[in-house]
């Protein structure tokens, strides 16, 4: 095992860690997963609250940013991936859903024949263990844990109170028979800690001999002979080492970092890639194409009285919060102050739910306080669901540590425009509902001057962002889409053994965060790998 290996897997994030436990419970095939950053030991990535630190910091992050953005004032976005073993099921907000079942009858009706929800529902099943137990939905026996926000706060009742005031159903589990209304959050939290892919599914397989886990190892590029891919070089702390795959090499590194190796190594326009100075292997124009993501736009209130999650930061009960988490896996750390989720249509919905607020029951910076505390305060979050604006991620450079530069392209689309205004106005209306309002001391952002499209419009450019759920950019697709990346396979075109498997293969984005379909489909990918060794056979 020293340098040649049945499957070499980049990128041990939300896919990678899946496809490395899967694939090597076989014991007679070997693995290779290679990791840009290091391990997950930090408590900061442990406990669930310290969340909040990870993003605002950017610790294991790749650092990137967008290109200046046309329709956001020019002003560059922050484009946080994990890189850290668990990627971003390490550094995310633990954030649980599939999506509408749409969503994949979609991609199936594209021309992706077993990728419908029928198809893919049995891998999410066999994914989780929700805290309420298995159903015909739902998984029970699963590495990924399960299980809804935990958080006490009179706000979150008054929430709950507007939302039906609003004609908005309560609805007990959005991952269930239906996704629409107002709920209680769904997270990946074990024992009071995070759940990633890591702690799921990669530690667990940490003791089998056929599995060799490489960190600080930086990929370079696919090696080949003629269009057949045989290995990776890869670059760990300066020293250059090439290994070998006797059957698959797989990319997993996530929608921004496996158009950039599939570039890096000869994959994508020949023209382009030629202006770099990088040889062409293979035709395929798409990588890199068909970016897209959640937008989301926010608006912020001070609270009239001290809530119970910032009382909580007082020093002395902060440090005992920390170590009840820690220790015991209970407390006030071991979730998020989010104590509802709402799904919801547009004024320019389809079928299903184009809009997610989220609401946030604490001040946008959350600060641990001696005697007293912050003005307090909440705020929501409106995540444009089903973007119609697209961008790319374009490789400048032959060498592995120039990064790509990232289009977003956000909100090009008017339509994605009029959905993101009905979501503001929605996110007005319940505050001012008589459940909500007995607690809001004033709209501090953007300001209750704010009322016409224009004002709200000039708001979304100064202050939208991105929920960081990026995908698309190795277009799953049938061969007559041009855009395509990979098959329904995800064997990408042009090569023999070669797939990527991760948030990219996606064709269009899901109504809901991705982490869990990621898992999805790296279980998925693990049992279509299988299958096509044992043909080999």
């Amino acid at each position: 095992m020293e340098d040649t290996f049945d499957y070499i897997v980049v990128g041990a994030g939300s896919a990678g860690c899946v496809l490395a436990n899967r694939l090597t419970e076989d014991p007679d095939v070997s693995v290779l997963l290679l990791e840009a950053g290091g391990w997950d030991n930090s408590p900061y990535i442990k406990i669930p609250l310290a969340w909040g630190r990870i993003f605002s910091r950017r610790y294991f992050d790749w650092g990137y940013d967008t290109e200046p953005e046309p329709e956001l004032n020019g002003r560059s976005i922050e484009c946080t991936r994990g890189k850290v073993i668990g990627g971003s099921s390490s550094t995310n907000g633990m954030a649980y859903g599939r999506g509408h079942p749409k969503d994949y009858d979609d991609w199936a009706e594209a021309g992706l024949p077993g990728w419908s929800f029928a198809d893919v529902l049995p891998y999410f099943r066999k994914s989780e263990t929700w805290e309420d137990g298995p159903n015909h939905l739902r998984g029970g026996e699963g590495p990924l844990i399960t299980r809804r926000n935990g958080l006490t706060d009179p706000l979150v009742e008054g929430w709950m109170e507007a939302g039906k005031g609003l004609q908005f159903p309560f609805n007990e589990d959005y991952n269930g028979e239906r996704q629409e209304g107002f709920a209680i959050p769904q997270w990946t939290i074990k024992n009071g800690l995070r759940c990633s892919t890591s702690v799921a599914y990669l530690k667990p397989a940490m003791k089998r001999p056929n599995l060799k886990v490489v960190t600080r190892a930086l990929a370079e590029r696919v090696l080949f002979e003629g269009t057949r891919a045989i290995g990776v070089r890869y670059d760990r702390r300066g020293s250059v080492t090439e290994a070998r795959a006797r059957r698959e090499v797989i990319l997993a590194g996530g929608a921004i970092n496996s158009p950039h190796l599939l570039a890096l190594s000869g994959i994508g326009d020949p023209a382009e890639l030629k202006a770099i100075g990088i040889d062409p292997v293979a035709d395929v124009p798409g990588v890199g194409k068909n970016l897209h993501d959640h937008m989301t736009i926010g608006l912020e209130y001070d609270r009239k009285e001290t809530g119970p999650f910032l009382k909580s930061l007082r020093f002395d009960r902060f440090v005992r919060m920390v170590g009840e988490a820690l220790i015991k896996g209970t407390g006030m750390a071991t979730s998020l102050p989010m104590g509802t989720k709402a799904f919801v249509r547009s004024e320019v919905s389809g079928e299903s739910c184009d809009l997610t607020i989220l609401f946030r029951a604490a001040p946008l910076a959350p600060q641990q306080y001696l005697a007293k505390p912050q003005k307090d305060g909440f705020g929501y979050r409106v995540l444009l669901m089903k973007p119609e604006s697209r961008g790319r991620v374009q490789t400048v450079s032959p060498d592995p540590k120039t990064a790509p530069k990232i289009f977003q392209n956000f909100l090009t689309s008017e339509r994605d425009w009029k959905a993101l205004r009905s979501g503001f106005r929605l996110v007005r209306r319940l505050t001012e509902h008589p459940a909500v309002a007995p607690f809001v001391e004033r709209e501090t952002l953007p300001g209750t001057e704010v009322q016409t499209d224009v004002e709200i419009d000039a708001h979304i450019r100064a202050h939208a962002s991105t929920a960081h759920h990026p995908v698309g950019t190795c277009k799953m697709a049938p061969a007559d889409d041009p855009d395509g990346v990979v098959d329904g396979e995800l064997r990408v075109r042009g090569t023999q053994a070669l797939r990527v498997v991760d948030a990219s293969i996606m064709p269009e984005i899901v109504s809901g965060p991705p982490n869990a379909v990621v898992v999805m489909i790296a279980e998925k990918a693990a049992d279509m790998i299988r299958t096509a060794q044992a043909k080999e056979q």
